[in-house]
């Protein structure tokens, strides 16, 4: 499967109650859980081959309405199920919903059929039948658990319906022996669903630790907003969207004084607060992120020039009202901002960033709380000219 693609999660209470793993999952492990059920074709194809050769040779041998319909349900299931997961896949592909409810349906067919398979060949009194049958149904149930631990109900429900029948058929098979199946499956089905949950949280719990480290690899530590990491990332999927966009790049000024005069404790705090009041300006596709000491950067979709300024100007506003570290004494403090436009001042993030820093330094240039713009400059051997918004 192609760890890109998602699959819609299901809709329907049987489905989403076989795919239950706790209401403490995040929906993106949900979501990567839910994929990891589609498989591959290889492995797809192997389960397929195998189950019809088994119908297959027994309806050759013995060609009973009872074989025959076993082979029908298994073609028509197979076929049902390779149609559903090609269409699944275009679909996750295109970033449409995935027909997943109908895929887990499916799924509990097949392994229907081959205990019904299994049925047929132990009560017909063919014991080489009933050994290749059984065989092959104890193969799919390996097969079963290692492909679908993602979703452990799952698992353990198709483990009965393809193995359970063993025991079902041990009772009319007319062969005392066959009776120890009674003990054998029943722990066997115990076993194997165990295992299956066991391996379900060794997987959620790797999956919660990745989703972390990434977190943490693209998150300031401190503040909770994206880090330089992050930021990048968010800046060259936007860069390369060939959209409108503004990135502000903001100086605290005031801040040393703050922090050497009251201390570090109180300086974090004020970083916190900064942050807080720049997402509180932010729509839910902008970002912003903490990139250095007391700088930060908010990248905001744009249309031109004017709403970009004004949006600075905000910035500034929000950043210069009073804050309360804690100690009754309210700090006041400004920042300085430095406008860079995508595509006018660049199609590449190091060459916006860069843009947006020359524009900063020109703004603390004009004193506490401005805000400049960088304008391409026509002059040969310099990049950027900047000049007051």
């Amino acid at each position: 499967m192609d760890s890109k693609l998602t699959f819609s999660v299901p809709r329907w209470r049987l489905t989403r109650w076989l795919v239950g793993v706790g209401h403490d999952v995040p929906h993106d492990v949900r979501v990567a859980l839910i994929g990891s059920l589609f498989g591959t074709l290889p492995i797809f194809a192997g389960g397929v081959l195998n189950t019809l050769l088994v119908s297959t040779l027994g309806m050759l041998r013995h060609p009973s309405a009872w074989f025959v319909g076993w082979l029908v349900l298994e073609v028509v299931i197979c076929g049902a199920r390779l149609v559903v997961l090609l269409t699944a896949h275009r679909a996750a592909a295109q970033g449409k919903p995935t027909p997943t409810d109908i895929y887990l349906v499916l799924a509990l067919a097949w392994a229907f059929s081959v205990g019904y398979g299994v049925f047929i060949s132990i009560t017909s009194g063919d014991w080489g039948i009933a050994t290749m049958a059984c065989l092959s149904s104890a193969a799919m149930v390996g097969g079963i658990c290692f492909r679908n631990f993602a979703a452990p109900r799952l698992a353990g429900v198709m483990i009965f319906l393809s193995l359970g029948p063993c025991c079902l058929a041990a009772l009319f098979a007319g062969e005392p022996l066959i009776l120890a199946t009674l003990l054998q499956i029943p722990f066997y089905l115990f076993s194997m669903t165990t295992a299956s949950y066991r391996l379900n949280s060794m997987l959620v719990s790797t999956m919660r630790a990745e989703r972390e480290n990434s977190y943490q690899a693209r998150h300031d530590e401190l503040t909770g907003v994206s880090n330089r990491a992050g930021l990048m990332a968010v800046m060259a999927h936007r860069v390369s969207s060939h959209g409108h966009h503004a990135v502000f790049y903001l100086d605290l000024d005031g801040f040393k004084q703050v922090n050497d005069s009251r201390g570090h404790p109180a300086g974090d705090r004020l970083l916190r607060l900064v942050a807080e009041r720049l997402k509180a300006l932010l729509k839910p596709d902008d970002v912003v992120a903490r990139i250095g000491g007391d700088e930060f950067v908010v990248m905001t979709r744009s249309p031109d020039r004017k709403s970009s300024v004004h949006f600075g100007d905000s910035i500034i506003a929000a950043v210069s009202l009073p804050y309360d570290l804690g100690d009754g004494v309210p700090v006041a403090i400004s920042g300085s901002v430095g406008i860079a436009l995508i595509p006018e001042h660049g199609t590449a993030t190091e060459e916006v960033l860069a843009a947006a820093d020359a524009a900063l330094y020109v703004a603390k240039s004009l004193g506490k709380g401005r805000c400049a713009v960088a304008v391409e400059r026509v002059d040969a051997g310099a990049r950027w000219a900047l000049r007051s918004a």
